[in-house]
């Protein structure tokens, strides 16, 4: 049975770091593309950044990018979240999807139960 994890997330001061972890079991991670997407209260999933761990190419929403990054350590993949700021606040999903799913929620088939991060002062 497919089974994504996810972990680390918390309460952390604007310009603090966390690092979440998404636990994968049940398929070969290499056959996968792995997503970290967020969603704020009333706000639509957004697409964070994913891995394509054949490969290990990854990209980066613009909100995120030279803040946040997605590595992989054999079945579990990570998202360094560094100079966090409030509006980072959001639950927090891991998802698996094929080789070509990118930034889009509806690209992604299976999914974790989240993880929620507040950066609050």
């Amino acid at each position: 049975q497919l089974q994504l994890v996810e972990s680390g997330g918390g309460l952390v001061q604007p310009g603090g770091s966390l690092r979440l972890s998404c636990v994968t079991s049940g398929f070969t991670l290499e056959q996968y593309t792995i997503g970290w997407f967020r969603q704020a209260p009333g706000k639509e999933r957004e697409g964070v950044s994913y891995t394509r761990t054949i490969t290990g190419s990854t990209n980066y929403a613009d909100s995120v990018k030279g803040r946040f990054t997605i590595s992989r350590d054999k079945n579990t993949v990570y998202l360094q979240m560094n100079s966090l700021k409030p509006e980072d606040t959001a639950v927090y999903y891991c998802a698996a999807g094929q080789y070509f799913s990118g930034l889009k929620w509806n690209e992604y088939h299976y999914w974790g139960q989240g993880t929620q991060v507040t950066v609050s002062s």
